[in-house]
């Protein structure tokens, strides 16, 4: 049984289309990912989702719940993390927790079982201040708070974003647990290395979806020849490379530049080609596809 069913959501702000026409589902107990930059459309859907706005078309259901006329009983089922650090800086940890529970008409410890492997970290620092803690910190005191109503549905917006890398795979570490309480999470990152911990992944792009699938099949899907090149002047080298027909597209990747041929490339003709423009000390080389290939493809596209 599906958790959130979208068919043909849209939205717009004026003149800016938001989200075009976009529709997928989210099974019960999956851990589901948003995976693209700002501009993507990805907290516009969030918002309609958790109710705090209305599509221009199309229709969503959060549990059995369409998001218009019952939305009500979806704010009572979902708990929602924005993107940016919405709680009561001058409360202190341990006040903002009890507030949003007495929010739902709940008590901290009714709920503690849930929010213990989380709140536990930031525990021995609840008289503190919440604007006065580190950004990991908030971001497991709002995923604590999030939490408290015991929610069936977890939605969150960019979650590790500002984040240093530990506190990004920590919390990733703890959605995993969650996962495993049969609590139904919708996730948006930019980071399209987090897409791996994901159960399927929706990769989105100026409000539209370019793909849905699980990390390794979209992946298993990429179709097309990939190399990593390097030369001495990594700039010139991507000028070049762009300028060359057989070449699709070709974008920097860690220390390399990632290449995707077309039709008729030649690693040794592209050699020879990029010589004659003054580029030394190339390498080429086969890449392994990864999902922010398979984005940057179907961008393409």
């Amino acid at each position: 049984m599906n958790s959130i069913e979208v068919r043909h959501l849209s939205k717009s702000y004026g003149k800016v289309n938001a989200l075009n026409d976009v529709s997928f589902e989210v099974e019960r107990g999956e851990l589901f990912g948003l995976i693209g930059p700002d501009g993507a459309g990805k907290t516009t859907l969030f918002r309609l989702l958790t109710t705090l706005l209305n599509p221009d078309a199309g229709t969503a259901v959060v549990e059995g719940l369409d998001i218009v006329s019952d939305y009500r009983l979806i704010r009572e089922r979902v708990g929602y993390m924005p993107g940016r650090f919405s709680l009561y800086p001058d409360l202190t940890v341990e006040e903002n927790l009890r507030f949003f529970a007495a929010l739902f008409g709940s008590r901290v410890e009714e709920s503690y079982d849930l929010i213990a492997p989380v709140y536990r970290q930031i525990e021995p620092f609840r008289h503190r201040r919440a604007g006065k803690l580190s950004g990991g910190m908030k971001q497991k005191l709002a995923l604590s708070c999030a939490l408290i109503h015991r929610p069936s549905v977890l939605f969150l917006d960019e979650p590790t974003t500002g984040v240093d890398a530990v506190s990004r795979s920590e919390f990733w570490d703890m959605l995993t647990q969650l996962k495993s309480k049969g609590i139904t999470m919708l996730v948006s990152t930019p980071y399209m290395d987090e897409a791996s911990r994901c159960d399927r992944v929706a990769l989105c792009n100026e409000g539209s979806l370019l793909d849905v699938d699980t990390p390794s099949g979209l992946v298993a899907r990429f179709g097309a020849p990939l190399f990593a090149v390097a030369a001495d002047n990594m700039y010139l080298l991507l000028q070049e490379s762009r300028r060359i027909r057989e070449v699709v597209a070709c974008y920097p990747f860690g220390e390399a530049h990632h290449l995707i041929a077309g039709a008729g490339f030649s690693p040794e003709r592209f050699a020879a080609a990029l010589r004659d423009k003054g580029v030394t000390g190339l390498s080429i080389r086969p890449a392994v596809p990864a999902i922010e290939d398979m984005f940057i493809k179907l961008m393409g596209r």
